[in-house]
């Protein structure tokens, strides 16, 4: 019989659905290879790794030969997959669902507006050297305030999680993505008691490697704060 391949897990810790991946499978104790994949220097769009993921972008697993690709899928794919503990995807139809639900919403909502004030306050002015166009965030600003608005009123509501009393895989994907404008020291929570509690709790419940993770994005915010 031929052995097992170990499963390579293709990312950048600037991405955040990379991100979300690596946390899940460091905490889940999933082994596997990290293949880091650096896009500032292009390396997504090199022959090797266009083969895997024609879109050019990160997170990409190969497991035993099986290629996977978009950050969702791969978290459903390695949560039923792998023998884990079921917090993270619930069996049951319900609560599932709801879980579903989150990750159906995030992507033109928490992922897009987060990402877009990130995309003006950081990589515009450092890839062009062009002024912050203020008029542009102050817009975004204002588009991700709504989507804010709809996580704590719709999903978090005065649960400890956003699907329930215990944290999902929706939690760790909106946690990542909240975290991106911190690259430009913005703390988009900081107004909101409700929000920054949550995510205190899943801080706390990811411990050390949520941290770790969040390294690259911490130098940014520190670089920043000067």
């Amino acid at each position: 019989m031929a052995s097992r391949l170990p499963l390579r897990v293709y990312f950048d810790l600037l991405s955040q659905p990379s991100r979300a991946v690596l946390i899940f499978l460091k905490r889940t104790g999933i082994p596997h290879v990290e293949k880091p994949v650096a896009l500032r220097k292009g390396e997504q769009k090199s022959p090797e790794f266009t083969k895997l993921n024609p879109n050019q972008k990160v997170p990409v697993i190969v497991d035993n030969g099986f290629v996977l690709t978009e950050s969702v899928a791969i978290l459903k794919y390695l949560a039923t997959k792998y023998d884990i503990p079921q917090f993270w995807y619930p069996v049951d139809s319900m609560q599932r669902a709801k879980v579903d639900e989150y990750m159906a919403w995030q992507h033109a909502t928490v992922r897009y507006h987060a990402s877009k004030v990130f995309i003006l306050e950081v990589l515009i002015p450092r890839m062009t050297g062009q002024p912050l166009d203020e008029a542009k965030l102050n817009k975004a600003l204002a588009e991700l305030n709504g989507t804010l608005d709809i996580l704590e009123s719709m999903f978090l509501k005065d649960q400890a999680f956003l699907c329930g009393d215990e944290m999902t895989l929706a939690d760790l994907l909106a946690i990542c993505e909240l975290m991106q404008p911190l690259g430009a020291n913005r703390d988009i929570l900081k107004d909101r008691p409700k929000l920054i509690a949550w995510r205190n709790r899943v801080q706390s419940a990811l411990g050390k490697t949520f941290d770790d993770v969040h390294s690259f994005l911490y130098q940014l915010r520190d670089k920043a704060r000067l």
